[in-house]
C-alpha cells in the first residue's frame, strides 16, 4: 500500500520508543512525508530513549526518494539535516538498529544516532560528490577519523558489517539486533536522565554541529543551483 503511514511508532515493555521506517515498496526511501513524520515523532517526546530502524529487515533506508521532484528532494534534504540536528542534540538517547543497507541520507540517519547496533546484513554507503553534494562529511570524522571519512564520502564504496564494527562505525553486530539494542539502551539509560543529556551535549561539541551546519548550508546552495527557476 502506497498510502499507508511512512513511520510506525510503538513502546516496548521497557518503555523505549521504537520508530520504524515503513515504506518497503520504496526501500524506505525518504520523501517529505517520511522525514516530517520522523521529526514530529522525535519532537513529541525529546527525552525518550528511541530505537530507530525499519519494519523491513532487508533494508534500513535507501536515502532520498528518486521518484519525487527535485524541488521536494531539496526540501527533504534540508529537513533531513534538521533531523540529524535533532538526533544529535535531543536529551534522550537514540540507537539506530541497522539490519540492511543504509545509503546516502539513510546512512546519515544511522550515523546521526548516538549509537548503532547492526545486523549481519547491514551495509553502509555514502554518496553525494557525484551529485555535487557533501553527504556524511560532518559526522564521519568523529566516528572513524578524517582520513577514512574522506575515503568513504568521496569514494562511495560499501562498508559491510564486519568492517563497520572494526572501524567503530557501529557499536555492535548481533544476529538479533533489536533485542541487543534494547539491552544496550537499558544499560546506558540506567544512568540519571540528566546525566545522559549532559554527556550527549559534551560529545556534540568540538565542531560536530558546526560541520553539520556547514554541510547543510552547502547542500542548500547545491540544490538551489540545480532547480530551474
Amino acid at each position: 500500500m502506497t498510502g499507508s503511514a511512512p513511520l510506525t511508532a510503538e513502546r516496548t515493555r521497557h518503555g523505549l520508543l521504537c520508530l520504524r521506517l515503513d515504506r518497503p515498496h520504496r526501500r524506505n526511501a525518504v520523501d517529505e512525508a517520511t522525514v516530517t513524520a520522523l521529526l514530529d515523532a522525535l519532537e513529541k517526546d525529546p527525552s525518550a530513549a528511541v530505537l530507530l530502524g525499519s519494519t523491513d529487515p532487508t533494508i534500513f533506508c535507501a536515502g532520498a526518494d528518486l521518484g519525487i521532484s527535485d524541488t521536494e528532494r531539496a526540501r527533504c534534504s534540508d529537513l533531513l539535516y534538521e533531523t540529524y540536528t535533532r538526533l544529535t542534540t535531543r536529551p534522550g538517547l537514540t540507537i539506530a538498529v541497522v539490519e540492511g543497507p543504509a545509503v546516502g541520507g539513510g546512512a546519515q540517519l544511522a550515523a546521526a544516532a548516538d549509537l548503532r547496533v547492526a545486523g549481519p546484513g547491514c551495509r553502509f554507503r555514502w554518496v553525494g560528490p557525484g551529485h555535487g553534494l557533501a553527504v556524511g562529511a560532518w559526522v564521519l570524522p568523529s566516528l572513524v577519523g578524517r582520513g577514512l571519512a574522506l575515503e568513504l564520502t568521496l569514494g562511495g564504496r560499501w562498508v559491510d558489517a564486519p568492517e563497520a564494527l572494526r572501524i567503530g562505525l557501529v557499536n555492535a553486530v548481533h544476529a538479533e539486533p533489536w533485542a541487543a539494542a534494547e539491552e544496550l539502551a537499558a544499560t546506558v539509560t540506567a544512568a540519571d536522565a540528566d546525566a545522559v543529556a549532559r554527556v550527549k551535549s559534551v560529545t556534540a561539541r568540538g565542531g560536530l554541529l558546526d560541520r553539520l551546519t556547514a554541510e547543510r548550508n552547502g547542500n542548500r546552495e547545491g540544490w538551489s543551483g540545480s532547480i530551474p527557476r
